[in-house]
């Protein structure tokens, strides 16, 4: 079967074998925002055209291919829900060689009833559930939009999103704070004395401000405003998880190297162990979505 992962700036293809190994891989820039109205076949098939001629008549599509601004529209599926449960939610595509069929959103909703979305991590909760088996578990997936999801039962019962990334790349580029800060090496220190301030009163807006005033008043360098600005934001990130309720076992992490190991850092500042997992794990959780869907 194919696997594809289908975002809004990149595109990833895998080729996998039953069991989910990965044989083959395809990878570029082209997310869904490089594809001209009606242009989504015929970039599927530059992708992939290969492995189709070659016999692989399943292809599952997950990510922001199937949203709004993508090919197709999939739903959204309320939590809980398992690996069978959106392997019977899934959209066909019509396509004269293959099989294509696109994996549903997520929606879940927070205590005050607020609802909230994700589409194309689904597939790395699933990929996990087969790790990690049915028993309570809390996972980070940090990100442009960071997830944060609750499984139990081998299901995903629940989850948040955290704006993070985002609103660090706006605070610097569009915000008097982007004027304070110059080019540096990377300074963890700087990285862990944000994080800490994120773990005292005064609230996120505040604090905010406060990394302009460090700067003036010479208190912060500017080679490590960026750096404690993210540490701010990742400690308040990681502050909301655990008032929410500070997992039993380790926070099970997976994503690009260079967030997992600014993350592992916050962890450590909160007292929280961790544990890394495969970042193509959304490969995995495609497999098992096409395993249940057989």
């Amino acid at each position: 079967m194919i696997g594809i992962d289908w975002g809004t700036s990149s595109f990833r293809a895998y080729r996998l074998a039953a069991g989910g190994a990965i044989l083959d891989r395809v990878e570029s820039a082209g997310g869904i925002l490089t594809i001209p109205l009606g242009g989504f076949p015929a970039a599927l098939q530059a992708a992939i055209g290969p492995w189709l001629a070659q016999g692989e008549a399943l292809v599952l599509l997950c990510g922001m291919v199937g949203s709004r601004q993508g090919w197709v529209e999939a739903p959204y599926l309320p939590c809980p829900a398992g690996p069978a449960e959106i392997a019977a939610a899934l959209t066909p595509i019509p396509h004269p060689d293959a099989r294509l069929l696109l994996v549903p959103g997520l929606t879940s909703r927070d205590a005050a009833g607020v609802p909230d979305v994700m589409r194309g991590e689904e597939t790395k909760l699933v990929g996990l559930l087969a790790e990690l088996g049915p028993a309570p578990a809390l996972l980070c997936l940090p990100g442009t939009h960071s997830k944060w999801a609750r499984l139990e039962g081998g299901r995903i019962t629940r989850f948040t999103t955290q704006m993070t990334g985002e609103l660090r790349a706006v605070l610097l580029e569009h915000s008097i704070l982007g004027r304070l800060v110059e080019p540096g090496p990377g300074s963890d220190a700087a990285f862990l004395r944000g994080v800490r301030r994120a773990r005292q009163g005064g609230g996120l807006l505040h604090q905010v401000f406060g990394t302009r005033a460090l700067g003036l008043l010479g208190e912060l360098a500017a080679a490590e405003t960026d750096d404690y600005l993210s540490g701010l934001l990742i400690g308040h990130e990681v502050r909301a998880v655990v008032e929410d309720g500070a997992p039993a076992g380790p926070v099970h992490l997976a994503g690009a190297e260079t967030l997992c190991r600014l993350y592992a850092l916050a962890f450590e500042e909160f007292g929280l162990t961790h544990r890394r997992h495969d970042p193509d794990i959304a490969a995995r959780g495609l497999a098992m979505i096409a395993e249940t869907l057989q």
